[in-house]
């Protein structure tokens, strides 16, 4: 990883402007497979019925144990942190492995994004999830996002989630770059949160969660389809 960074950093000299990117619900269509795999757990330990994918909705972007938390809570149970912590576990490594064995779309609009940014020495590009290196590195690949070119930051080098801007704030120091020049990518409330608590700009894609609901963010899209280097630039100013 130290040699990746310092060659990242060789390379784009005079890069005036960093991107962030979150990954689940944002690079690749992960809320569907989310909701399936911790729906069937949460059956087989405590024998909940009848969760759905909204029921969710508490928990996106905040890390698999508040997500976990959140299906259960709507259901009238209140998961300690051991139950969920074991959950939680469980949830990610199936996950992973059902990615692989199944594949993930990307989002339209998010690789063109990401493979003009890598072409252009006037930005440094980063990836920041909540989610555990194993699982995350499990959607990178099954997208085919070239992350190895990327600064890289998971859920499991962090101790804070989001809406703590913890994870945002080790990317934006790892880019080299002032928080004011760097744009976070994001799909949640909590997420949005954490790119504004960090001094970052934001743009969210409505890909989880209605507009409304990402009030705070510096543009709101329904596709990065809509969005190119020069929205980026024009944003930062």
């Amino acid at each position: 990883m130290l040699s990746f960074e310092i060659g990242f950093g060789v390379k784009r000299m005079n890069a005036r402007y960093g991107m962030i990117f979150d990954v689940d619900g944002l690079i690749g269509d992960t809320e569907p497979v989310n909701a399936k795999v911790t729906i069937r757990i949460l059956e087989e330990r405590f024998g909940l019925k009848g969760i759905k994918y909204e029921d969710f909705a508490a928990g996106y972007g905040r890390g698999a144990e508040a997500y976990v938390k959140a299906g259960a809570r709507v259901h009238g149970l209140e998961l300690t942190d051991e139950q969920t912590h074991a959950v939680a576990e469980i949830r990610e490594h199936r996950l992973a492995e059902t990615i692989r064995r199944e594949g993930l779309p990307a989002f339209p609009g998010v690789l063109d994004l990401i493979h003009a940014a890598l072409k252009d020495d006037g930005f440094r590009l980063a990836i920041a999830t909540s989610a555990t290196r194993e699982l995350s590195e499990a959607i990178l690949t099954a997208v085919k996002v070239p992350y190895e070119r990327m600064v890289y930051v998971s859920g499991s080098d962090v101790k804070k989630k989001k809406p703590d801007p913890q994870i945002f704030l080790i990317a934006i120091e790892r880019l080299g770059l002032p928080a004011a020049r760097c744009v976070v990518f994001e799909d949640a409330p909590s997420g949005v949160q954490a790119a504004k608590a960090a001094g970052a700009k934001c743009i969210a894609v409505t890909n989880t969660v209605p507009a409304e609901e990402l009030v705070g963010a510096d543009l709101i899209t329904d596709s990065l389809e809509q969005v190119d280097l020069d929205t980026v630039r024009r944003l930062v100013g």
